[in-house]
């Protein structure tokens, strides 16, 4: 299937498709918040980005940074060819659940050793995620994890005929 053409960035912005292919895996100095039932689950500066061809960023915090009491894990188990088998987690807040919301890499493969056990969150699934005070938007499909911010250009993997790429 043929490409899209990719949307021309702009000064400080970056284009999805100017990501590697495998992908990057780069620390990240700017604050990260996830949100949820009126409750901060994270806040951190130490986060990591892993970034792919096509994909909108997708954040690893560390665990101390994150309210892990409010990660239950499930039996979900799904495969990614880069980093290996993740896991998930349902986010929970008093009565308030988002299943299958969080997820980490147990094993990651070596190249994303440094993601070990780093939960990264789908923003569809929380009230709101926030990269240096800018609320993302969740990358399209609901089947990824990527974040857009106003600094990541697409088109972006997840949209509408873009299972091919």
């Amino acid at each position: 299937m043929k490409h899209p053409k990719p949307i021309p960035p702009k000064a400080g912005q970056e284009s999805v498709w100017d990501y590697p292919r495998p992908p990057r895996l780069e620390s990240v100095k700017k604050t990260i918040e996830v949100w949820f039932a009126d409750t901060l689950i994270a806040r951190t500066n130490q986060a990591y980005r892993v970034l792919e061809t096509s994909h909108p960023p997708v954040y690893y915090l560390p665990p101390q940074d994150v309210a892990m009491e409010c990660l239950k894990p499930v039996d979900k188990r799904t495969g990614c060819e880069w980093k290996g088998e993740g896991a998930y987690y349902d986010v929970v807040v008093g009565d308030a659940v988002a299943r299958d919301a969080a997820w980490y890499y147990a094993r990651p493969r070596s190249a994303f050793e440094a993601i070990k056990n780093y939960p990264a969150f789908y923003a569809h699934k929380m009230d709101r995620c926030l990269v240096d005070g800018v609320e993302v938007e969740p990358q399209p499909g609901n089947f990824y994890g990527g974040w857009i911010t106003p600094e990541i250009v697409g088109p972006f993997k997840g949209i509408e005929g873009s299972w091919g790429w």
